[in-house]
């Protein structure tokens, strides 16, 4: 801190304003933005492209641009600022300090820029300070707060403030009020400058709910137009598309992702691990929606052709260069399974030679097969229902998504799917029931379902196989509230609905139901039973 603490004392103001708009070609455009500086005008070109960048979490293109806007003017201090910032990744909870406190080093003078820019960088030296990283990031976020009431014109404090508050908000109680907050401010931003980045992407982040999503369809509808060259900016519209159902918008949205993603990487020579896997598994994901499990297959496939290069490798799987190359496929083989009801893949699936999963990534993997087993009506479940309460006994390193909580789920899961198996209905709706309790005190959807099958759904399923038709359908909607349009919900409802005598709600259920997957595999049974219904 004394270092920095030195470098004020020679502080003299001196106004240098250059405003330059981050435009580009649409290859390379990032949106645009409107951050003065005292750079020289090369180096300020620069900078704008990198804070556009880092609005869209393309971190990597924005610390190359940081560092060449410094290459370019060695006292460029918001340059430095800028490469700092590339190091906090507060929605995804990482965050560099050393890198960061090792870029601010560079900073040699302070005494030609101006009182804004020293606010931003008193601000992040709140981020890379003392105390744990919880309460860096309150104080980063007080300090972003100040500039943000100080300058109300400038939308950089707002955009940064709102994104401050979906950082914290992760920790917090009452989630809601901050998250609304951040999602007013961007959304105060879209109305100043349509075509600015964060405008777009915090208002889908800020909404990313069951309940608000539909305010951010308009933005889900425009950040990709906004920032086309980020492969991210493409793939973030599908965190809206997916609370609302829209499945098609979905698909494409998460195309483009893995499509751009994997230019980008041929592009810059970088490793294959760099490609976009989160669009490429919520694409898998969103395929199964809407029935296309031939589609679906092919994708799970490129997800395989990928790990397998990385196996091959001299480096192996587990090498830096490629370790992300396997992240998410437990996720994958799991919707392979839930979604297509094929229990026989989840005993058959072979993990690739050398892959060391993290115990949350075991723990997916083991519940899905113990699931499996037991739907089979196979001993194995018990063995894998150990394994699970091994992991949750010894616990793991938590984060905002990998919890505990979520291992308690699959365990009263896997116990009610053993239960109903054996037609011990009262045990196996207690242990249901159990499971949506520990459900709650997870973070609410968001995307492909994190606890992999959702628990009211399976409730619904096992009320409707003890013969409670009505209790099942009240089950199936309000899994089909917290997902919507989920195909296993909506068809459920429709079963449920049909076996409780409703045939007017069975035919609204299965009307949606085909809806969704009207270009579905023409083979697939829960097809031909809709169409059977309504004709």
């Amino acid at each position: 801190m004394f270092w920095f603490q030195r470098l004020l004392v020679s502080i003299a103001v001196f106004f240098v304003f250059s405003s330059v708009f981050a435009h580009a070609s649409p290859s390379s455009k990032l949106g645009s933005v409107d951050f003065p500086t005292s750079g020289s005008p090369e180096a300020q070109k620069l900078f704008l492209r990198g804070v556009a960048a880092l609005h869209s979490f393309w971190y990597d293109e924005a610390l190359k641009v940081f560092k060449e806007s410094t290459k370019a003017d060695p006292n460029f201090v918001m340059g430095y600022w800028g490469e700092a910032m590339t190091y906090n990744k507060p929605l995804w909870e990482k965050q560099d300090t050393e890198a960061a406190k090792e870029a601010l080093t560079k900073i040699k003078d302070v005494s030609k820029i101006t009182v804004r820019e020293l606010s931003y960088l008193e601000a992040v030296m709140h981020l890379y300070g003392e105390g744990d990283k919880m309460s860096r990031d309150q104080a980063y976020a007080n300090a972003m707060e100040k500039i943000y009431r100080q300058y109300p014109e400038d939308l950089e404090a707002a955009c940064f403030y709102a994104l401050s508050l979906l950082g914290v908000t992760r920790h917090q109680e009452d989630k809601l009020r901050s998250k609304v907050k951040a999602g007013a401010l961007a959304m105060e931003v879209f109305r100043k400058n349509p075509e600015h980045p964060c405008s777009a992407h915090y208002t889908i982040h800020a909404f990313d709910h069951p309940d608000l999503a539909v305010l951010a369809l308009p933005a889900a509808r425009r950040y990709a137009e906004i920032a086309p060259a980020s492969h991210h900016a493409n793939h973030m519209p599908a965190h809206i598309f997916v609370q609302l159902g829209m499945w098609p918008e979905a698909v494409a949205s998460n195309e483009a992702g893995w499509k751009y993603s994997k230019e980008w990487v041929e592009r810059e020579g970088l490793p294959t691990s760099k490609r976009d896997y989160h669009s490429l598994q919520w694409l898998h994901y969103v395929t199964l929606q809407q029935g296309k499990y031939e589609k679906a297959d092919i994708i799970f496939q490129a997800k395989l052709k990928d790990i397998e290069k990385a196996v091959k490798s001299p480096e192996g799987l587990n090498a830096k260069i490629n370790r992300r190359t396997a992240k998410y496929l437990d996720r994958m083989v799991a919707a392979s399974v839930f979604e297509k009801e094929q229990w026989e893949f989840a005993l058959s699936f072979i993990e690739p030679p050398g892959w060391e999963p993290k115990k949350y990534n075991k723990a997916a993997l083991l519940f899905t097969r113990g699931f499996s087993a037991a739907k089979l009506g196979s001993s194995d479940a018990d063995k894998y229902l150990a394994n699970l309460k091994t992991i949750r006994a010894e616990g793991f390193k938590e984060n905002y998504y990998e919890r505990l909580d979520m291992l308690d789920v699959w365990i009263s899961q896997l116990q009610a799917v053993k239960h109903a198996n054996k037609k011990n209905f009262v045990e196996a709706i207690a242990f249901a029931k159990k499971a949506i309790v520990s459900e709650q005190k997870l973070p609410d959807p968001s995307g492909p379902p994190q606890v992999l099958k959702p628990s009211y759904e399976l409730l619904g399923e096992i009320q409707l196989k003890a013969g409670n038709s009505k209790e099942a359908a009240k089950q199936f909607v309000v899994s089909n509230s917290r997902h919507t349009n989920r195909a296993r919900s909506l068809l459920g409802a429709a079963r449920a609905t049909s076996a409780s005598g409703d045939k007017e709600s069975a035919k609204d259920w299965y009307a949606k139901f085909l809806a969704i997957w009207v270009k579905a595999d023409k083979s697939l049974p829960e097809l031909a039973e809709a169409k059977a219904f309504l004709n």
